[in-house]
């Protein structure tokens, strides 16, 4: 029977990565889980950034949003990534200055476990989207 390379490597980095979070604490596997949990847009969030010179609030996002650092995109960039219905996101990129800060709250607690590393596997993104045409309109 031949396995699919894609699905076999996807398999063996789970394994692995259930295997180095036997040495992590509790609090370090709680705090992955809510990571991940709020990279797939289940984690309520409220982002401010605000200018540590006036104190003005210059960025405000409330929302399941997932943040990253954009440094490589832009430095000082930071990329917000909100869902805004069930098929709906839009990115933002928050540009920080010197003085600038983000605070990014979790608004409501969710359910982790300490004792399991949370993974999710998206199988619909192992084989990629495409779109195919065909006729003279190419």
């Amino acid at each position: 029977m031949k396995i699919n390379r894609g699905i076999a490597a996807i398999s063996i980095a789970a394994v692995a990565a259930l295997g180095l979070s036997a040495c992590t604490s509790d609090a370090d596997t709680a705090s992955k889980n809510i990571s991940t949990a709020a990279e797939a847009f289940e984690v309520q969030r409220t982002i401010v950034g605000i200018n540590g010179i006036t104190g003005a609030t210059i960025f405000y996002a409330e929302g399941r949003c997932s943040v990253e650092s954009a440094e490589s995109f832009l430095p000082g960039a930071v990329e917000v990534t909100c869902k805004y219905g069930p098929d709906e996101y839009r990115k933002h990129f928050v540009m920080l200055g010197d003085q600038d800060s983000l605070s990014i709250t979790q608004e409501k607690s969710i359910d982790v476990s300490e004792y399991h590393t949370r993974i999710v596997l998206k199988l619909q993104n192992v084989i990629p989207e495409f779109d195919i045409m065909v006729g003279e309109d190419q």
